[in-house]
């Protein structure tokens, strides 16, 4: 999918998108796309297969990328209170986030991929409209963050297209183990 694709059907009525801003949005499509690309094809049954020791599936990826950028996107708009106080959780809240990575009973493909591009959707809007990507908040408090460490919007952004990236990855090897299918060769 190109910028002008996205543009055209998730922007209407918006400027066009260009410069920095543009190449946020080629950059999410393209991973994106890679990410989704795993899927097709596939029954739910084969979507929540594990076929490595990990819990990863390729239905529970979909979920949880979903949940980063969601979860991210609400914290360039509200800042640490948006994410929670990781240092906080417990083994409930633990195992609610593990459920993440996993299709669960009920949990359909079409689902977790239309709640995806409902979040990719809102992630697109945001780029192309939000007044200043220097934006910044501190992190939420967690484990694996710095103590004051602060985010600009810009900087979030790097982290969402970094971490679709890496699961579409992970994705790939894992479509290749359940059936022999390749998507990014």
């Amino acid at each position: 999918m190109t910028v002008n694709e996205l543009t055209t059907r998730d922007l209407a009525g918006a400027p066009a998108v260009t410069g920095e801003r543009a190449e946020w949005l080629e950059a999410l499509a393209k991973h994106r796309h890679f990410l989704r690309f795993t899927t097709r094809d596939l029954t739910d049954e084969q979507a929540g297969l594990r076929t490595a020791a990990s819990e990863l599936c390729l239905g529970g990826l979909i979920k949880h990328v979903t949940a980063v950028e969601r979860n991210w996107v609400d914290f360039i708009l509200n800042g640490p209170s948006a994410m929670g106080d990781f240092t906080a959780m417990t083994e409930s809240d633990w195992a609610r986030r593990a459920d993440e990575f996993r299709l669960l009973p009920g949990e359909t493909l079409a689902g977790v991929l239309a709640d995806y591009e409902e979040v990719a959707r809102r992630t697109d809007s945001l780029v192309a409209t939000l007044p200043d990507l220097d934006t910044a908040w501190p992190l939420p408090k967690a484990p694996w963050f710095e103590p004051g460490t602060q985010w600009s919007a810009r900087r979030v952004l790097m982290h969402i297209v970094t971490e679709t990236a890496q699961h579409a990855g992970h994705a790939d090897i894992i479509r290749e183990s359940l059936d022999g299918a390749q998507s990014m060769s």
